[in-house]
């Protein structure tokens, strides 16, 4: 088992997503997002704070390191609370978070409620599944 976030666990997940590369259904939503996750534990990410993004405009989920050119939107938030929802599938922890105020959205808002709202392909629930399981 790895740290969420850390460079082990990001390979792990990206060699878990390629194996199930075309299996799933088309993403319910197009969208290219960056992600700021800060609050990382000592070692992930530079200064506690890790880049990353979610890109479905090819058709597939791509999830990945760094930040994407012309984002849609930008989605800051915690590291616990990042793990709550992108790990433990837990969109209340998002949804309570964001009213707080702990995660600040720029860009399309809309994008981010339709993913959210949108129902899990058995696909990428399994997928979610083996994710959860190497995460510490």
């Amino acid at each position: 088992m790895a740290h969420f976030l850390s460079d082990e666990w990001m390979e792990q997940a990206k060699a878990i997503r390629e194996e199930y590369r075309g299996k799933a259904g088309d993403p319910p939503h197009v969208m290219k997002m960056n992600l700021n996750v800060k609050d990382c534990p000592d070692g992930i990410g530079a200064d506690g704070v890790v880049e990353a993004h979610m890109d479905s405009t090819g058709g597939e989920m791509e999830m990945g390191d760094g930040h994407l050119e012309d984002p849609q939107l930008t989605v800051t938030l915690p590291y616990d609370i990042a793990k709550a929802i992108l790990v433990d599938g837990n969109p209340q922890a998002g949804m309570q978070a964001f009213m707080s105020g702990q995660i600040s959205v720029t860009g399309d808002m809309t994008k981010l409620m339709a993913m959210q709202s949108a129902a899990p392909d058995p696909v990428q629930t399994e997928i979610s599944e083996k994710i959860k399981a190497i995460t510490d």
